[in-house]
Order: C-alpha cells, then sequence, then structure tokens
C-alpha cells in the first residue's frame, strides 16, 4: 500500500517508518526540515519536505505521491505550546483533508487523545462523545469527511523519547517534586504499543479506537510507582483545585477486540525501573 505519514520525524511517525516499510508498504513521509531527509531516508521512506500550512505546496506533494492511505500524525507540541497544537489540528486538518480531496485520496487514518471524552463515571468507549467545540472534535470531524477515517485515540505516551522518559520533562517535573498526586486519572499506553497498534489498524475496519492500556488510574496510584521507578522522591499527596475535572479513563475492549495485544498491558510493567 502507498501510504503519505504526514508528521514522520516525530516520536510516532520516525517509529511506524520502518514499522510500515517491514510490513511492505511504500511510504512518503513529511518533514518539515531539510536536515530530516536523509534519516528518513535510511529510516526506510521516501521524504518530503513540506509545511502542512503550505497548503498548494501540501496539494502537489499528494498528487504526487498519490497514496492509498495518508496517516496523520502531525503534532505541535515540542515547546509545549498548546495553542500552537490545537491551530496544527483544526487549520492543519483542514489542508490535510484538502490536499487528499483534491488527489481523490479517499482513507486517513489520525492520532487522536483518549482524555478528550466528556466527564463520565465508566471508562470511555468509542462512541461516548468527546469534549464538544475542543480542537479534538474539530479534527476527528474534518477527517471524518473522507470516505474513509480511522481515529485512532491514544493514551498518554511513555517510553523512549516522550516527556516520560528518563531526563524528559515530565521525568524532570517529576524529579523535583513539582507534580503532586491528585485523584485524577489517566490512561496510559507504551510508545512500542502505539505503534503495533497503528500498524495493524490499516486492516482495520473504519471507526474510532481507544489505543490505551488495560489500566486507567489516578496519578495517587500511577505516580508514586513512576516516581520510584526513576530514583525520585515520593509525590506529594493533594486533592484536585475545586472545579477541577477528575478526568477519565479509557476503554481498549474495541482495539483487543480487533487484535490488538499491547505488549505493555499495564503502565506497572513498562514504567522505568531504577
Amino acid at each position: 500500500m502507498r501510504i503519505f505519514l504526514a508528521g514522520g520525524s516525530g516520536v510516532i511517525g520516525i517509529r511506524l517508518i520502518p514499522a510500515l516499510a517491514e510490513a511492505g508498504h511504500d511510504i512518503t513521509a513529511t518533514t518539515r526540515r531539510a536536515e530530516n531527509i536523509d534519516y528518513l531516508r535510511d529510516r526506510g521512506a521516501r521524504p518530503v519536505v513540506v509545511d502542512v500550512y503550505d497548503a498548494p505546496h501540501l496539494t502537489a506533494a499528494m498528487a504526487d505521491a498519490a497514496p492509498d492511505l495518508i496517516l496523520h500524525e502531525l503534532t505541535d507540541l515540542s515547546d509545549f505550546d498548546t495553542e500552537a497544537n490545537a491551530r496544527l489540528r483544526r487549520a492543519g486538518t483542514a489542508n490535510l483533508v484538502a490536499a487528499a480531496q483534491a488527489a481523490d485520496v479517499g482513507r486517513m487514518m489520525v492520532q487522536s487523545i483518549a482524555w478528550a471524552y466528556e466527564e463520565g463515571n465508566a471508562p470511555a468507549v468509542e462512541d461516548d462523545p468527546v469534549q464538544a467545540g475542543s480542537p479534538i472534535e474539530v479534527m476527528e470531524d474534518l477527517v471524518c469527511r473522507l470516505p474513509h477515517a480511522t481515529v485512532l485515540r491514544y493514551g498518554m505516551l511513555y517510553g523512549p523519547d516522550t516527556w516520560y522518559a528518563p531526563g524528559a520533562r515530565m521525568a524532570n517535573a517529576v524529579t523535583a517534586g513539582l507534580v503532586p498526586a491528585t485523584p485524577a486519572i489517566t490512561s496510559f499506553v507504551h510508545i512500542d504499543d502505539v505503534i503495533t497498534a497503528t500498524v495493524q489498524a490499516i486492516e482495520w475496519p473504519d471507526g474510532a479506537y481507544n489505543i490505551v492500556d488495560d489500566e486507567p488510574a489516578p496519578a495517587t496510584e500511577w505516580l508514586p510507582s513512576y516516581a520510584a521507578g526513576l530514583g525520585a522522591p515520593a509525590p506529594t499527596v493533594a486533592d484536585l483545585p475545586a472545579g477541577s475535572p477528575l478526568g477519565r479513563g479509557a476503554s481498549n475492549t474495541k482495539a483487543r477486540a480487533a487484535g490488538w495485544s499491547p505488549m505493555y498491558p499495564t503502565w506497572r510493567e513498562g514504567f522505568p525501573r531504577v
């Protein structure tokens, strides 16, 4: 299958390329930076330098690649700029969908998140509504304008090169004692499990899938374990500020029924250990 991977040099994209190549796919991978060209080529992709906000160039690159499938793995969080990431989900996705329509590409898979559901008392399933008016709702709705759409709602990523890797943003904050253990609930997923699920999802029916581990948990449970694995001090325990959402875990039953089996079914097995 010919695949247009938007976001080939990101933490997910760079791992997807060799996995997709091993599965026999032909990959065109985008990057905004010319210095990434050789690295993408060495990983097994045909690189193209293009910015998703450059609509004419993006449309031309899409037409030239003539893909069967677009993999939308674009994010903009390198500087922890949530507004930039929200813009990408809205305007960047709109440009990507328009380029797909112009090139007569009818199928897209998109990286979404599993913590954007409306509040609830049980782990979220894929038919539950996401937060109305959120960048996630806008992004998913845009992608679903195409004839065939797969939405992969990843849990909180951890593992190598993520914010939770030793020496990275979250690890440093926990080591510095800046992250309290609250009742807020998180569903995690190891980066390696994200890659296997994404490659497998190419063969799944259209629709949304939660790509999360088996054990959503409050920070009062997972954070002490994570801190201990880093060799960091035990976190302080705190209540959530008044009015703050509790958060909500997500169920992976649908993805498991499609054939996915995470290598790390719980963060208890995947977190770093000193």
